[in-house]
């Protein structure tokens, strides 16, 4: 299974989604490929917020390594799964869909919700990492 990861700079919501996801599914010995990306461009090579950083530590996962990439078309032949954390995200990445097949690679990340943006508020990102975590658990349930 291959996996990416998707928000708006790669910086907050999608590392964290990927850093637990990898972390996740390395204790469960599934071999998968988890990768995250942007659809800006303002961060490319650029690590995690600081506080993505920090709230991923205080919960056991190390995502300092991570840097930021955009998204590209070329990702959704590589991908199993594409999946993004809000509705904004949706749009901009199926409209670089070309086919109903790669349109279909693309979903919420919470199903029929969005994961909050925390850039704006330092309160949001512990909550926000849990939320992600839990999230992560129940796809890999699923998809295992």
């Amino acid at each position: 299974m291959k996996i990416l990861m998707v928000c708006l700079g790669n910086i907050c919501r999608s590392p964290l989604a990927e850093g637990i996801m990898r972390h996740l599914t390395a204790e469960q010995n599934l071999n998968w490929e988890i990768a995250s990306a942007g659809t800006g461009n303002w961060h490319i090579g650029k690590a995690p917020d600081y506080r993505s950083v920090k709230a991923a530590k205080s919960f056991g996962y190390d995502i300092s390594t991570q840097r930021a990439q955009q998204f590209n078309h070329s990702m959704f032949a590589r991908y199993d799964l594409i999946l993004v954390m809000d509705r904004n995200n949706l749009k901009d990445v199926q409209n670089l869909a070309q086919s109903e097949e790669e349109r279909k690679k693309v979903k919420l990340f919470l199903d029929n919700d969005e994961v909050t943006d925390p850039y704006w508020d330092d309160a949001l990102f512990d909550p926000v990492c849990l939320q992600v975590e839990k999230r992560c658990r129940e796809i890999i349930k699923q998809l295992s």
